[in-house]
């Protein structure tokens, strides 16, 4: 099969059983470069690069350039794009094309974009510290039993040891000894 361009010069002439295929020849000759999404993030929490990637990349595949994020968690819709403006600029000059998504991030957030101030000022209000206000005192606090002191504690050591042993010692003077027991009791004979 033969494929036949015409131009200025004449008709050149390319043999397609050279390449396998026309969408190959094609791709040999331009490499297309897209503007899209890359997913990031994890289970339920997504997050996106916006990246230059060569066309026949996969979603996830290696990138050319990282052109800013899309983070779906902030609450602040306008605060949700963050775009280099001038890489972006620079691509779409050399024949980009922006995918679908990116191309509505472009229009609102790009260079000349509808809703670039309104970007700026989330932005703003995302910076600012957020104040938390005193809690103040609790309604009721659990009553807690004062421990004492380790120093404390040490100097009682040595009196709850006294205190011990004087009563070990009035036990063993108030027991029987064998002298003082009832005749009754060493009468019976033991089994």
């Amino acid at each position: 099969m033969m494929i036949g361009f015409h131009d200025a010069t004449g008709v050149s002439v390319f043999r397609v059983s050279q390449f396998k295929s026309l969408s190959r020849l094609l791709r040999s000759k331009y490499v297309s470069v897209r503007i899209r999404m890359k997913k990031m993030g994890r289970t339920h929490r997504p997050f996106f690069r916006v990246c230059a990637i060569d066309k026949r990349s996969p979603r996830d595949g290696r990138v050319l350039e990282e052109l800013g994020t899309y983070d779906t968690s902030v609450p602040d819709t306008n605060a949700r794009a963050l775009l280099k403006a001038d890489r972006i600029d620079y691509w779409l000059s050399v024949g980009a094309q922006p995918s679908d998504k990116v191309a509505v991030l472009i229009k609102k957030y790009g260079t000349n974009g509808t809703h670039k101030s309104q970007q700026e000022a989330a932005l703003e209000r995302l910076a600012q510290l957020t104040v938390v206000p005193d809690p103040g005192a609790p309604v009721s606090l659990p009553e807690k039993t004062e421990e004492p002191k380790p120093e404390e504690a040490e100097a009682e050591a040595p009196k709850a040891e006294e205190a011990a042993t004087a009563s070990e010692e009035e036990a063993t003077v108030e027991a029987p000894t064998k002298e003082e027991t009832p005749k009754e009791q060493s009468a019976t004979p033991s089994e």
